[in-house]
């Protein structure tokens, strides 16, 4: 398999002073994602946790929702043509009686490192149905101050993008601010997904006490794997897009964005936010 960070020579010039060293770069392959032995997507990714990557892509596209709708995840052997693994090709077997979901032409299957949504047919196609409805769970109830305590508690998590600045993250945390699980890759949709796989597949799904963290913007992709995985609360340090936005106001999500110290925009559900008592 891959490693997480590369080395790279670099011709670094600091305060007119020119030096050549090695640099430390996160790694970025491909990955690509087979449904029983047919290939379904391609998505750029750093190695590693390339199996809940997977599942979680999988939860993303409504086909996994329990861990016993898998029956495995393996590296395909051969993947070259002389007959070694590249580790770069994964092929999910489904458990017997789950279904197959339509594999077209229409659908294009790759997707980059900034956008795990691209070639998506329409988007009423994205609005898939999950089968852990955030508006029915009971309300969570969650203290602005405990919200404003997550980013630096995330970013503190951040190891690798310490050493390359090159890494989106995304953290799970509990109602009162613990730290359930933090995931880092080079594609923000990816982090998430490598989350919601390694809960599905220690069986946690839906995730309807956790709060969902991202590092940068909250888009609409981001939205909907929340969705999907029942997780009832997202927020992000930058901002949300308009379809984010909307696609919480469609299914009770609560959304923050711009959360930095005491500082948020809420942008649906703020019923699961205690805010405080003063409101300009």
């Amino acid at each position: 398999m891959g490693r997480v960070t590369e080395r790279r020579r670099v011709v670094r010039v600091r305060d007119g002073a020119v030096s050549t060293r090695p640099d430390t770069l996160v790694a970025e392959e491909p990955l690509e994602i087979r449904l029983d032995g047919k290939p379904l997507a391609i998505t750029m990714r750093t190695p590693g946790d390339d199996f809940a990557l997977a599942a979680g892509f999988l939860v993303s596209e409504g086909v996994l929702g329990s861990a016993a709708d898998v029956r495995s995840i393996v590296y395909c052997a051969g993947a070259r043509d002389d007959g070694s693994n590249t580790y770069n090709v994964v092929d999910v077997r489904l458990a017997p009686g789950v279904a197959l979901p339509d594999i077209s032409l229409e659908r294009n299957v790759y997707t980059t490192s900034s956008c795990g949504l691209c070639g998506k047919a329409s988007l009423d196609a994205v609005r898939t149905r999950t089968r852990f409805p955030v508006a029915d769970t009971p309300p969570l109830r969650v203290g602005s101050g405990v919200l404003a305590a997550l980013p630096d508690r995330l970013r503190r998590e951040q190891r690798v993008f310490a050493s390359t600045g090159g890494l989106h993250a995304a953290a799970l945390f509990s109602e009162d601010g613990e730290l359930l699980d933090v995931r880092e890759d080079v594609g923000r949709h990816n982090a998430v997904d490598k989350l919601v796989g390694r809960a599905l597949r220690e069986d946690l799904l839906p995730l309807d006490r956790a709060i969902l963290l991202v590092s940068g913007r909250a888009s609409f992709e981001l939205a909907q794997k929340a969705v999907m995985a029942g997780i009832p609360m997202l927020a992000a340090v930058s901002a949300p897009s308009s379809l984010a936005v909307d696609l919480a106001a469609e299914t009770g999500l609560t959304l923050v964005g711009f959360l930095r110290g005491p500082d948020m925009n809420v942008y649906a559900g703020e019923h699961r936010i205690v805010l405080p008592d003063a409101r300009a």
